[in-house]
């Protein structure tokens, strides 16, 4: 969705944006071309190897982006020590990237065996192995339940304590297929697929503090500046959409509330009512691209 991201965050000469979610750099490059030639890009990336590669992107663009190896969520921090006290733009791309999907040795993808890591950072943090050894069957039937919205939560975390060890992507998700009955296999999709996302969410703290990081971007953007949030799921993209709603009615309630009970006046308005939605040809060129979710709010 570089078009529709590039557009809609009326990316312009001069101006300063950040790319919350590197990635392989296509977007940056998006962004520096449309606010050539004199704006400018900060890429912050958890990935080492994925900043690397976008460095090799962007090699054309020197000395109008800087990359950075963090936590998205630090934002505010990372700001600072750029010496940028506000900016015209932000996106965040919560998916994950095809680089990330593609490489065996990353454990995120059932489509090829490798180890069951599934980290961002593959240098902090506890493995996707780690965690189903560690957590007990009720905490993982809750990740499974909730991050991944899995009807036979319980059975596959009970499968999953009873089989001990589980160390490649390939055994999980051949322990899934045969734990969940045969008729209610889905169709288009693989019947592993909402376990390996919930397990995904809880190994990288994913949703964790999304509404607060929204809420702080829109703090440090100039007047008439733009956030933009690509989610891939049902979970983050409400999350993403009540953060908005909250914002546009410039709340300052705790974001456990169910609604608004301050009454502020707006700080941010949404520019998208409906989440925009990745064309049918570009669908057809990247099916991975067809559950993104582009919502877009501005600051006023």
């Amino acid at each position: 969705m570089v078009e529709e991201v590039v557009g809609l965050l009326a990316c312009k000469d001069g101006g300063t944006y950040v790319d919350c979610t590197t990635g392989g750099g296509g977007h940056i490059r998006a962004m520096l071309a449309a606010s050539s030639p004199g704006g400018k890009v900060i890429g912050i990336d958890r990935d080492k190897e994925a900043l690397a590669e976008a460095e090799k992107v962007l090699s054309s663009y020197k000395g109008r982006f800087k990359l950075v190896h963090s936590d998205f969520k630090r934002i505010d921090e990372i700001l600072d020590e750029s010496g940028i006290d506000s900016v015209d733009g932000v996106l965040a791309d919560l998916g994950v990237s095809s680089h990330q999907l593609d490489s065996a040795g990353r454990g995120f993808s059932f489509l090829r065996d490798g180890p069951l890591d599934m980290r961002m950072d593959q240098h902090s943090g506890e493995s996707a192995s780690e965690l189903l050894e560690r957590l007990s069957a009720e905490e993982l039937e809750h990740i499974f339940k909730v991050y991944g919205e899995e009807r036979f939560a319980r059975k596959i975390a009970r499968a999953v304590k009873a089989a001990g060890e589980i160390r490649t992507t390939l055994a999980l998700a051949g322990l899934v297929e045969g734990t969940v009955p045969r008729k209610f296999h889905p169709r288009k999709i693989h019947v592993a697929t909402k376990t390996f996302q919930a397990l995904r969410i809880a190994v990288n703290e994913e949703l964790a503090g999304l509404d607060e990081f929204i809420s702080l971007v829109v703090k440090r953007l100039k007047k008439g500046g733009r956030i933009a949030i690509i989610s891939f799921h049902s979970l983050e993209d409400r999350i993403v959409k009540q953060a908005f709603k909250k914002l546009s009615k410039g709340c300052i309630c705790p974001p456990d509330l169910p609604y608004c009970r301050c009454g502020k006046k707006e700080v941010a308005r949404i520019i998208t009512r409906k989440p925009v939605l990745p064309s049918g040809e570009e669908c057809d060129l990247n099916p991975r691209a067809r559950s993104a979710r582009l919502r877009i709010a501005e600051k006023v």
